[in-house]
């Protein structure tokens, strides 16, 4: 495995290039308060998709893992956190790939999809349906407890959640703040509706900040959904059938 750093938007930023350089692309692009390590390696994808064939690229976003981690929420829109995924592939030689992305990684597939579609060959959305148009409730009170002294000043249950998993990694939670406000912009219907390569949209039965996959599907002229039985947000990401579903969707042909 190949473990580096690239730079984009004057930002240095960590990332992993494993398999063979011959073998087709696909970028994983985490979630929030997430890393490449907890979201992707810890979780067995990067083995499952190098063992399917693929070379497998992978990055920390600003202000996650080991990245660096600006504090002024302009940093984080989806726009600039999608141009860090073309930096890479710029860094890499690669013309085009398959976006893998994860909840806010997953927006910001969309957002990159949108922005250089001949570079992105086909797409899988983890953990986001619909709310990457309703967009996925109020938000604010996460960043408060991001900011709050400690856990036991957060009442919010969404909050509390996230609050935990950014102190169990470790996370920079000022920076996390940052990236939540303006991270989580929404598409218009007719936006999404222009993404025309094959989409394969991964949502957890018990996810409840995901939205439903169906609707988002519906909007576009070739997705497809898998529907994550029993699984919720953050129990989704490592699924068995998840995996052999991905695997399926993007493993090149023989």
């Amino acid at each position: 495995m190949t473990t580096g750093q690239f730079t984009n938007d004057g930002l240095h930023l960590a990332f992993l290039d494993e398999g063979d350089p011959a073998r087709p692309a696909v970028l994983l692009v985490h979630g929030f308060a997430s890393s490449m390590r907890v979201n992707w390696i810890d979780t067995g994808w990067v083995e499952t998709l190098t063992m399917a064939g693929l070379r497998v690229v992978a990055f920390d976003h600003r202000g996650h893992g080991q990245s660096d981690k600006p504090k002024d929420p302009a940093a984080y829109t989806p726009q600039k956190m999608a141009s860090d995924c073309f930096a890479l592939l710029d860094h890499l030689d690669i013309a085009a790939a398959t976006f893998f992305g994860y909840s806010m990684g997953a927006r910001v597939s969309a957002f990159a999809a949108l922005a250089e579609p001949e570079r992105v060959e086909r797409l899988v959305f983890g953990g986001l349906g619909i709310a990457l148009v309703t967009g996925t409730g109020d938000w604010d009170p996460i960043a408060e407890a991001l900011r709050a002294p400690s856990l036991d000043d957060v009442s919010h249950a969404r909050g509390r959640m996230f609050r935990a998993f950014a102190d169990k990694t470790k996370s920079d939670r000022l920076a996390l703040a940052a990236c939540i406000e303006t991270s989580r912009d929404e598409l218009a219907e007719d936006e999404v509706g222009r993404i025309s390569q094959p989409v394969l949209i991964g949502v957890g039965t018990k996810d409840d900040i995901a939205g439903a996959p169906e609707p988002l599907a519906a909007l576009m002229p070739n997705a497809e959904v898998l529907a994550i039985e029993g699984r919720d947000h953050m129990l989704s990401v490592g699924d068995r059938r998840f995996k052999e579903a991905v695997v399926g969707f993007v493993k090149p042909s023989a």
